[in-house]
């Protein structure tokens, strides 16, 4: 039962992840008026990690994200036993609030999901700033690694107790805040599998990037943080790896 509950826990923050972070995208910024821009963006994706992290981290970690998971696995956070079961639930999560975002945006007459991107992940011709394969490839390690370096110090046993939601969300919203010009910024493979696999075509033929490269990003950042010494583990061990 602890491991349904921790399953369903990522589930439902990654659901919540992609709904509000693309769903900002896709909805919230097709309003000029609105004015949300990139910043808005970034900063929905930023709440939705913080919000959660209140919500689940107390019982599953609230890593949300396989590369968070595999990172803090090399990091000698997170047992590498429980790996499989995060990284279904995550992805399933991701794919459910896509789908559900899929509904929402569909409700406008004339939305063309495939024509709009749907907030997927891409490089070259699909990249927001159309940078190339290299250039995203370099952002998403560079911008994965220093999240588990974000997230591992945030959650050492000798950082403040109880800021770390706030680290880790205003750290995701820079790196949304560098990143979405060059690759729409997933750091996440979850995040990016959900949108790629409804766009289909050319998001699902670039996405092994966005699975190659955080989860590399995130294992450096790992194993980084542990070789910088005497890392105390958070209170509980596995609780307090808070996303």
């Amino acid at each position: 039962m602890d491991m349904a509950r921790r399953g369903a826990a990522e589930f439902i923050g990654t659901f919540w992840l992609v709904l509000g972070g693309c769903g900002s995208a896709v909805l919230a910024a097709a309003f000029p008026d609105v004015g949300i821009g990139l910043a808005g963006v970034s900063l929905a994706f930023g709440l939705t990690v913080l919000t959660m992290a209140y919500a689940i981290g107390h019982i599953s970690g609230c890593h949300l994200n396989p590369a968070v998971t595999i990172g803090l696995v090399a990091g000698g956070r997170f047992p590498a036993k429980d790996v499989p079961l995060y990284i279904i639930a995550q992805v399933v999560g991701a794919i459910a609030g896509a789908f559900v975002l899929s509904v929402i945006a569909g409700g406008k007459p004339g939305f063309d999901l495939v024509a709009s991107g749907f907030a997927a992940n891409g490089f070259d011709a699909h990249s927001p700033g159309q940078y190339s394969m290299v250039a995203g490839f370099v952002t998403e390690v560079v911008m994965t690694f220093m999240f588990l370096i974000i997230i591992m110090g945030s959650t050492d046993g000798r950082a403040p107790a109880g800021f770390a939601p706030i680290a880790i969300g205003l750290g995701l919203t820079l790196i949304h805040l560098i990143s979405i010009p060059v690759t729409n910024t997933s750091v996440n493979p979850a995040r990016s599998t959900g949108p790629a696999i409804l766009v289909g075509g050319w998001a699902v033929e670039q996405l092994w990037l966005f699975w190659v490269a955080p989860i590399l990003g995130g294992a450096l950042g790992g194993i980084a943080y542990k070789a910088l010494g005497a890392d105390v583990p958070p209170k509980p061990p596995i609780e307090g790896d808070v996303r």
